[in-house]
């Protein structure tokens, strides 16, 4: 079993930047699969990003593309999603996730992901 707990989220400008940490404990962080997810009030969790434990391979959500950058430092136990440019529909809460099953890709869907983080808030202002 692992732990997450991520930090970092905040109320910033449009156009303003964040880095959000995830920091994990428990079994070998290295063998799980990562992804970054949010959920906006009154929407559904969505995908944002995910990166693999194997060869660091990662998927984005078309919709940061260019502005965010997801990354891990398995010698720390932490992923980080670095997000740039940031706009107004980015308000949310932000989730980390971990994925116990080795995969090639990453996971989009929240119910490929076994362990969830607590969540951390993102604000963005006009």
């Amino acid at each position: 079993q692992v732990q997450l707990v991520e930090s970092g989220g905040g109320l910033v400008q449009a156009g303003g930047s964040l880095r959000l940490s995830c920091a994990a404990s428990g079994r070998t962080f290295s063998d799980y699969t990562m992804g970054w997810f949010r959920q906006a009030p009154g929407k559904e969790r969505e995908f944002v990003a995910g990166i693999t434990d194997i060869f660091s391979r990662i998927s984005y959500a078309e919709f940061v593309k260019g502005r965010f950058t997801i990354f891990r430092d398995n010698a720390k136990n932490t992923v980080y999603l670095q997000m740039n440019s940031l706009k107004p529909e980015d308000t949310a809460v932000y989730y980390c996730a971990a994925r116990e099953t080795r995969t090639i890709v990453p996971g989009t869907q929240p119910y490929e992901y076994d362990y969830w983080g607590q969540g951390t808030q993102v604000t963005v202002s006009l």
